[in-house]
């Protein structure tokens, strides 16, 4: 009898042993892999101030149109929808499409 309770008793050691070992070097892991997380995310602050302190190249004199052209026909599917006048099944990509290529063939 004591025999078997001596044997269950190592073989309960030699699981719960090494399950608290690992979880005490998993914490130091962690705080250490949480410290390492933060500072990179610091270098990565400091990157992203950089960069946006860096001038900004202007917009080209298409892209400026084209933002132009978005903004009205923007404008144009606000009042329509506010007014009711969306075609069922019209979408903005699809209005988009079309009031862009009528305000690029009044331009030309």
């Amino acid at each position: 009898m004591f025999r078997l309770i001596s044997s269950a008793l190592v073989a309960a050691a030699l699981v719960v042993i090494p399950a608290a070992v690992s979880t005490h070097y998993s914490d130091r892991a962690l705080a250490q892999a949480t410290a390492t997380d933060k500072a990179d995310k610091a270098e990565k602050g400091k990157a992203t101030t950089k960069a946006a302190k860096k001038k900004k190249r202007e917009l080209t004199a298409g892209q400026k149109s084209a933002r132009e052209r978005q903004r009205q026909c923007g404008q144009e599917w606000r009042e329509a929808k506010k007014a009711g006048k969306i075609e069922k099944g019209q979408t903005w990509p699809k209005f988009w499409s079309a009031c862009n290529t009528r305000l690029k063939g009044k331009s030309a």
